[in-house]
């Protein structure tokens, strides 16, 4: 496995909306390993495939529970709505307010390709909406209500 650059704000392939992933072959396998890696070296919760410069529809999450990698990913249900701090590899040092649903619910494929549903709450539910954020070309600082430099509070 490959540590890879991670993309700052500002990187046009960030701003981009993904392509969906058509197969999944041996390089979408390997970009999951290599961000699954990334995204652990950089003690993140979770990465986008266009913050290593790969413009596809493809995320990895680990929000305490296991890894989670998912092969063109949508939202197909949310419930309630809360604010929370979040922060991005791609915008380091930099933390804000966001609201998103509280409770959400995913569908995507596996690396095997078969479709999977996941549903979560807290940070997993936070963390799902972000990554298919990125996939869609937005960053939560265009979402937050408030932005702040330094510690996550």
């Amino acid at each position: 496995m490959t540590v890879l650059d991670i993309r700052k704000a500002g990187d046009k392939v960030l701003k981009e909306q993904a392509a969906p992933v058509a197969k999944i072959d041996r390089r979408i396998k390997k970009l999951l390993d290599d961000m699954a890696q990334t995204m652990y070296e950089a003690s993140g919760v979770g990465l986008a495939a266009p913050q290593v410069g790969a413009s596809l529809r493809v995320i990895v999450v680990d929000a305490g529970e296991g890894l989670i990698e998912l092969v063109n990913p949508a939202v197909v249900a949310g419930e309630g709505c809360e604010a929370g701090t979040e922060g991005c590899l791609s915008v380091p040092g930099v933390y804000g307010q966001v609201e998103r649903y509280a409770k959400v619910t995913v569908e995507g494929l596996n690396r095997e390709g078969r479709k999977v549903t996941v549903s979560g709450t807290g940070l997993l539910a936070r963390a799902l909406q972000h990554e298919i954020d990125h996939l869609n070309g937005v960053l939560f600082i265009e979402k937050a209500t408030t932005l702040y430099k330094g510690q996550e509070e």
